[in-house]
């Protein structure tokens, strides 16, 4: 049946919603797509559902044909089996908990590794069971601090994941590949361009994983890539670091004034000014800043870290988080930001802006176990032998000729510092291109992280308990919707790609005369038997120029027109795309059409 805009629950707008910030949110919710419930939460109207209906097969159909089996999950759960994994605090503020009236805690799923894993562990017990790939495509809910963006950063969400579970690696090794390659098929289906990237794992754990991110100026996620093939999102760049260098016949460490100099530039030119050196002016490459952060564990105890940097690079604090995370331990994803006054208070024998490591190793201000008991981590470029200026932890006052691992020492070394465009690829493919993405989809091969919390075992061939090894891989299906949305649309609205389309063709009846009316009906009940999906404007009071500008505004990719030449025969056919048009003879409208989109 032809979906009538006279009867259709669809009220479009003129106006940009006031809290729309990107494109894809604008123009969904003004073509009544969706509608905003509350911050990160949109309800979805009869069109929007189309479209989404459409993604999800597309999904469907991909993971079927890799023999994935479809189950569905609540996604109201239990704390007990995320406890067990440690996910309740790993979490964090992300995590929706609520309690029922019997005071049991519960939470909204925001993934459902927990809830797989048990679901096989209480039905299979045998390798001969082995393997077996599952998925669902389910609504997700994380407490986002800042929903952006409209559908692609929201609180709940419609996410497809799944996950394999084989005896061994090898087992795991086929269930990635075929992951990937039906992810590819999937986004070549949606028309959208993907890269693939290397990433970090991150609090799901597992060896190794892999980002489909769709390049877009909106992106959130920065992700470099080389000529020669290297990809990888920044927070899994790994900083080609120089060699080591000999520390003999170097200069001994000396304290020097120089006033006024609380920053990298004005320290560079007090340093050239007060102390120049004879082969080379100073540099903020000379420079080792030392910045104090604050950590939040999951489990919400703060700590204090120290990191030291080039004073030419600034920090890139997602790629902090992310390394601190691991070289914390914590099993979990942190939170960082930079110390503030009353955190220094508590360290009075360190200044604001001449903070230092210290003059020796025996006597260090920084590092675990140093004076002031903070972890001192360094960026990869610290290496020893390698000689700077940094804070004397005196008003004032800087040491020179510092030299790592003779002068100071580190707890550790993290990625700190942001990848620029230009930075050597790790691979040695060459230089490094930065560009923004949106995350389409995310593979990871977990192991048997799950599978051994939760105590995942079958028998192998020979009659012994092994643990199982999983798989997890997860595509944004309301995400990847917007991102169609923002990447197929001009200034006057959407447009689909024929095969995501609410419909096959639009027809609006552009005149007032029932015989206009009464044709575009006949013609519709032609495009019907036809097998076309149709919308129709049959809106008998709406005047054409608000008929066309919904038309636009829906992005139906064919728009055909019954108006003015329907009395001498023709009518009018439109591609939303180009804004070419043409006329065609009325006997032949399902014949065009036909050929048009090639069914």
């Amino acid at each position: 049946m032809a979906i009538r805009l006279s009867s259709l629950f669809l009220r479009t707008l003129r106006e940009n919603p006031v809290d729309a910030d990107v494109d894809s949110h604008k123009l969904l919710v003004r073509a009544g797509y969706i509608r905003r419930a509350a911050p990160g939460i949109y309800s979805w109207l009869p069109l929007g559902l189309r479209v989404l209906n459409k993604v999800e097969t597309i999904v469907r159909e991909e993971m079927d044909a890799i023999g994935a089996q479809e189950v569905h999950f609540p996604a109201l759960l239990p704390r007990e089996p995320y406890e067990t994994s440690n996910r309740w605090a790993e979490y964090g503020d992300n995590l929706f908990r609520l309690k029922d009236r019997k005071d049991a805690d519960y939470l909204l799923a925001p993934t459902h590794e927990e809830m797989f894993t048990l679901l096989v562990k209480d039905m299979y017990s045998s390798y001969k069971d082995l393997p077996v790939t599952l998925y669902q495509i389910q609504t997700k809910y994380r407490d986002e601090a800042r929903p952006r963006a409209g559908l692609l950063r929201g609180r709940e969400f419609i996410m497809k994941d799944s996950y394999s579970f084989t005896v061994d690696e090898d087992g795991l090794e086929d269930a990635y590949q075929a992951h990937r390659a039906a992810y590819q098929r999937i986004f070549a289906r949606l028309g959208l361009e993907t890269v693939i990237v290397q990433a970090q794992s991150g609090a799901m754990g597992g060896s190794r994983s892999e980002e489909f991110l769709h390049p877009t100026p909106i992106g959130e996620d920065t992700f470099v890539r080389s000529d020669g093939g290297y990809a990888a999102n920044v927070e899994a760049v790994t900083t080609v670091a120089p060699d080591p260098m000999d520390a003999e016949g170097l200069r001994t460490a000396h304290v020097e004034e120089t006033p006024d100099s609380p920053t990298i530039d004005t320290l560079v030119a007090q340093a050239n000014a007060l102390h120049p050196r004879e082969n080379a002016s100073w540099t903020a490459a000379d420079t080792l800043k030392n910045l104090l952060v604050t950590v939040v564990l999951p489990s919400g105890e703060r700590q204090m870290v120290a990191v030291g940097i080039p004073g030419n690079r600034s920090v890139d604090l997602k790629r902090l988080e992310v390394s601190l995370a691991d070289a914390l331990e914590v099993g979990g994803e942190i939170e960082v930001t930079q110390a503030d006054d009353a955190d220094l208070r508590s360290y009075p024998m360190l200044v604001k802006g001449y903070i230092g490591p210290g003059l020796s190793l025996d006597a260090q201000t920084l590092g675990a176990d140093s004076t002031t008991g903070i972890p001192y981590f360094v960026d990869p470029r610290v290496v020893p032998g390698t000689s700077w200026i940094t804070g004397a932890n005196l008003q004032g006052r800087h040491v020179f000729d510092l030299v790592a691992g003779r002068d100071f020492s580190w707890d550790g070394v993290v990625e700190a510092c942001e990848v620029r465009a230009g930075d050597p690829a790790p691979d040695g493919s060459g230089p490094l291109k930065t560009a923004r993405g949106i995350e389409m989809g995310h593979i990871f091969a977990l192991g048997r992280k799950y599978a051994e919390a939760l105590g995942l075992k079958v028998l192998d061939s020979n009659g012994k308990l092994v643990t199982v090894t999983m798989g997890s891989y997860g595509v944004g299906v309301t995400r990847a919707l917007a991102a169609i949305a923002e990447s197929n649309h001009d200034e006057r609205g959407l447009i689909w790609p024929r095969n995501l389309a609410p419909a096959d063709v639009h027809v609006v009846a552009a005149g007032k005369g029932e015989e206009i009316l009464e044709g575009a009906e006949s013609i519709v009940g032609q495009l019907e038997s036809a097998g076309f999906e149709v919308i129709f404007d049959d809106r008998p009071k709406t005047s054409p120029g608000v008929k066309f500008g919904d038309a636009e505004l829906l992005g139906v990719p064919t728009v055909l027109v019954v108006g003015r030449g329907y009395k001498d025969g023709t009518v009018e056919i439109k591609d939303r795309a180009s804004g070419e048009s043409r006329e065609v003879e009325i006997s032949s409208v399902v014949e065009e059409l036909t050929r048009e989109m090639g069914s």
